[in-house]
């Protein structure tokens, strides 16, 4: 019987991925169309990838999928070509990373959710396949130069790092937080041009069918997001209007889109803009770090998550085992903003 789960140590997996002799393709797309049965298309997915040993994260619902995978490059026409034989993919944009060493995931994950975004959304009379107008690069920087409303549909800890000039970038923990924010940032503005944004472009089909719901007229989003921007502006030759960093949700953490630092570490507060989790397995805070204050506190966010961090391993569990409602606070995104 087939495993439709991963049970290997992930320190395992991650050196199983370094020593990989071949070469990996890391790409991202989305699509939103009707699944009957989430659970069985589930397994079929895990089924399909696991053979071809892709790795990455995926969220299926009713609503659709929604998907963030590594691919071995001998496997690259395996895929394609069950993609291609998917009715509901159709005309599907894979979204290649822009920059790709091929170690953005060491395992796959592939979980059945409400949503595959959650965004808090409960207006029965919302539909959400009347989205806004998608623009291509070029349309996208003349609209942001003739003086459009240009607003992030990221978080804070990703438009941090890097975000378009002159955007409005709303101080937001998560997609459901941002929506009501947006709508109060754009109050009176339902007559004018709004042109909206976020990494692949799955947040602005939900966010542009949403300001449209809420009666305003010239919605538009970037097309395949800041991903396909990046390649786009390199392949014609146009303005790079992004600065800094695009944050990814995977093992690289970012990807370089210019040359500009925008953001400061978290610890000493000089330029830098390379995300990292605290090395303590009971915090595990994504935060900023530079490479001194790296090397200062052994990658963690504090010194009281240095000491925890540098106890023997068994230690460490014992404490975790003590203070289990610790685990609550794992993963929080980007707050730290220690004095130390």
């Amino acid at each position: 019987m087939t495993v439709l789960h991963n049970k290997v140590d992930k320190r395992v997996l991650r050196e199983a991925l370094a020593k990989e002799s071949f070469k990996r393709k890391t790409i991202s797309f989305y699509r939103y169309f009707q699944i009957e049965e989430p659970d069985s298309y589930r397994n079929l997915l895990f089924e399909v990838l696991n053979k071809w040993i892709v790795f990455g994260r995926i969220y299926v619902a009713k609503e659709g999928i929604n998907a963030q995978i590594s691919i071995p490059e001998h496997h690259w026409e395996d895929f394609v070509n069950f993609v291609k034989r998917q009715k509901e993919f159709e005309g599907l944009r894979l979204n290649l990373a822009v920059e790709d060493d091929g170690k953005s995931f060491y395992k796959l994950i592939i979980k059945v959710r409400d949503k595959i975004v959650a965004d808090g959304l409960t207006d029965e009379s919302f539909d959400a396949s009347n989205v806004g107008n998608h623009l291509d690069a070029e349309a996208f920087n003349k609209a942001i130069e003739n003086g459009a409303n240009v607003v992030d549909m990221r978080n804070h800890y990703e438009s941090e790092v890097g975000h378009f000039k002159g955007a409005i970038c709303p101080d937001s923990d998560t997609f459901k937080d941002e929506l009501p924010m947006v709508l109060d940032i754009l109050k009176n503005k339902e007559d004018e041009k709004v042109l909206l944004y976020c990494t692949g472009g799955i947040r602005c089909e939900k966010a542009s069918a949403y300001l449209k719901h809420k009666g305003f007229k010239d919605v538009n989003q970037l097309y395949g997001g800041i991903i396909h921007y990046a390649r786009e502006i390199k392949e014609k030759g146009l303005e790079n209007k992004f600065i800094g960093k695009n944050f990814v949700f995977d093992e690289r953490l970012g990807e370089r889109i210019s040359s500009e630092v925008i953001s400061n570490c978290h610890q000493c507060e000089l330029k830098a803009d390379t995300h990292t989790n605290c090395k303590n397995e009971m915090c595990h805070i994504l935060f900023i770090q530079c490479e001194k204050c790296k090397s200062k506190f052994d990658g963690c966010c504090s010194k009281e998550c240095q000491k925890i961090h540098n106890l023997p391993l068994e230690d460490q569990k014992i404490l975790r085992k003590k203070h289990v409602k610790a685990k609550s606070n794992i993963y929080k995104k980007g707050r730290l903003r220690p004095k130390l």
